[in-house]
């Protein structure tokens, strides 16, 4: 029984339970067409992480999104 996790930094707006939905068939069907898995054998586990908790170079996903919104991106 494939566990499929997709963690995420929660955004502003957070995902919609469409998106997530969308998430949720999409590796599904992804591990279907590879590995040959039945849809109702796949577990999809969706995991946002609070932009405070995630970090990359050295710093927090919350400083990196600010530093990009004020750069224009």
């Amino acid at each position: 029984m494939p566990l499929v996790t997709i963690r995420l930094a929660r955004r502003d707006p957070p995902a919609s339970k469409e998106q997530k939905a969308a998430l949720i068939a999409g590796a599904t069907k992804l591990m279907q067409d590879v590995l040959g898995k039945r849809p109702e054998d796949v577990t999809v586990l969706i995991d946002e992480i609070d932009p405070d908790n995630w970090g990359q170079g050295g710093e927090s996903a919350t400083v990196l999104r600010q530093r990009r919104r004020e750069a224009g991106g």
